[in-house]
């Protein structure tokens, strides 16, 4: 819930930046300690968790999907390919891209993190109506557009 300050005066929620910011950060603690096991970075968290679905993609489509330039997600990556989690393969219709195949044991603890994090959203939402959740979700999507 939004405090008085967080309010302005037409009722217009304002200072969603430093709230997100603070749930962001409690997220990144809590999936730490439910993956703590693994050892894995938030960044590797996120990477691996987007590649869960087992779909083969690009470096640029991991990149856009965990919202990191691919410059920094090139260390990532190196880090996830060292702990044989995945490989990297010349894209055949792009010599100058790779595709990113997660291995078993990849894909094994991709799912765990994306099961974290669905355990997570599923406990933050039990109370919230849809409609609460397509607002949170607008507001995310505007938040992606003006900093791109």
């Amino acid at each position: 819930m939004l405090s008085e300050n967080e309010q302005s005066s037409v009722g217009k929620p304002t200072g969603l930046i430093l709230p997100l910011q603070r749930a962001t950060h409690a997220t990144l603690r809590l999936l730490a300690a439910r993956l703590a096991d693994e050892n894995l970075t938030p960044s590797e968290i996120n990477a691996l968790a987007n590649l869960a679905d087992g779909r083969v993609r690009s470096v640029g489509e991991v990149a856009a999907l965990t919202g990191t330039k691919p410059t920094t997600l090139t260390s990532v990556l190196d880090r996830l390919s060292g702990r044989g989690y995945l490989r990297r393969e010349l894209d055949p219709a792009d010599r100058r891209s790779f595709l990113l195949h997660l291995s078993p044991e990849g894909d094994r603890v991709a799912r765990l993190a994306r099961a974290a994090i669905e355990s997570i959203e599923e406990a933050a939402t039990a109370s919230l109506a849809q409609a609460d959740v397509a607002g949170f979700i607008k507001v995310l999507r505007a938040l992606e557009e003006v900093s791109q």
